[in-house]
């Protein structure tokens, strides 16, 4: 199947160009988000790379009732509305049920369905009845392939507006595993595919703010695979300070550093696109 294109604002979603989905886990104080929002900013225009600004106003798959979930879909779509209009990115957030999706709709360029959810039908058909860009996360226990299901799901809702992103698969306890064949199987779907980079380096059953909750080192080689391996855009969780993050702490990459990170993804994408 032909790769369809997929505009978010003025980003032309599985052209030639590499793409990035950034900025914090959850939605935090405003200073964090605007300060990492002016960092983005800087290094979309430095590096010439195009970015959706991504936060979740509510982060309802926290492994216990003490941990930080975020403002909530009021707070929370108000300051992404303050980071939209200060800074001109398209906005990226995920809902979780049915009844955030219309007010989500009117602030977001992308709605996001999250990995565990992708599945549900009721969720995918709301969103996707919204006419914007849906995004549906490989849930973990997908086979890469059978992620064409939820995207029927939209089409049959009458949308084609399609991202899908790879974030690893469950293996064994606790692990998630990269299979690069998985980015060939997505990119089969016909709809451009977005590595989330920083999930996939995430680990189950450790809390976020715990160090070994995350194994960044794998970081630049995961990165690297699958952006030779073809994929259209990059999704990378960012912080002014990770080890203060109040989610994913262990996982995200610190915004000071996503320049020097970003220089030879950008170079081996380029280098893919002349070969394909």
């Amino acid at each position: 199947m032909e790769k369809k294109i997929v505009k978010v604002g003025d980003i032309i979603c599985g052209s030639d160009e590499l793409f990035l989905i950034s900025g914090p886990c959850v939605i935090e104080e405003e200073s964090t988000m605007m300060k990492t929002a002016e960092m983005l900013k800087e290094v979309s225009e430095r590096m010439n790379i195009p970015v959706i600004y991504k936060s979740s106003f509510q982060k309802d798959n926290r492994s216990s009732v003490e941990y930080y979930t975020g403002p909530g879909l009021d707070e929370g779509l108000k300051l992404l509305q303050k980071v939209k209009e200060q800074f001109g990115f398209p906005i990226l957030s995920d809902v979780h049920y049915p009844d955030q999706v219309d007010a989500s709709a009117e602030v977001l360029d992308v709605i996001q369905i999250p990995a565990y959810l992708v599945m549900q039908t009721t969720l995918v058909t709301a969103a996707a009845k919204t006419g914007k860009v849906v995004n549906l996360k490989h849930g973990q226990f997908l086979a890469p392939e059978n992620m064409a299901k939820p995207a029927q799901k939209c089409v049959d809702s009458g949308n084609d507006q399609i991202i899908l992103t790879e974030r690893g698969y469950t293996f064994g306890y606790n692990d998630l595993i990269v299979d690069p064949r998985s980015f060939y199987h997505m990119r089969q779907i016909g709809y451009p595919v977005v590595f989330d980079i920083t999930h996939s380096i995430r680990k189950y059953g450790i809390p976020s703010a715990d160090p070994s909750g995350g194994a960044k080192e794998f970081l630049p080689t995961l990165s690297r695979a699958g952006v030779a391996a073809g994929v259209d855009g990059v999704f990378i969780e960012t912080h002014p300070e990770p080890e203060k993050a109040l989610c994913d702490a262990a996982s995200q990459l610190c915004v000071y550093d996503l320049e020097e990170f970003l220089k030879p993804l950008i170079e081996i994408h380029n280098l893919e696109v002349q070969y394909r």
